[in-house]
């Protein structure tokens, strides 16, 4: 009797051990899975991020291309008054003259 009061503890222990075993598998599949979404929010994240920034860039380069463009602009119509202006004082010296 003692035998069998013995196995079937022992029938229960391993039972309750695989059991245990089986839980911690189950958690550490868990623990896993839910460090892979992690993961993959964060390559997704700097994606985003990696394509704001490609974006923001281009804005920025945007920008600059159009400020050097006015700059020049302005720099084109200062030289023509200062062409004009010349030939206004050369035609001034020559309406002296005559």
């Amino acid at each position: 009797m003692k035998h069998i009061m013995l196995g079937i503890l022992a029938a229960c222990a391993l039972t309750s051990c695989d059991k245990q075993k089986a839980a911690i598998d189950d958690k550490a599949e868990a623990t896993k899975s839910a460090i892979d979404y992690q993961k993959a929010a964060v390559d997704a994240a700097a994606k985003a991020d990696k394509k704001q920034a490609d974006v923001d860039a281009a804005i920025e380069k945007a920008k600059i291309e159009a400020k050097k463009v006015a700059e020049q602009a302005q720099l084109e119509a200062d030289k023509k008054k200062a062409d004009a202006k010349t030939a206004l004082e050369k035609a001034k010296l020559d309406a002296e003259k005559k």
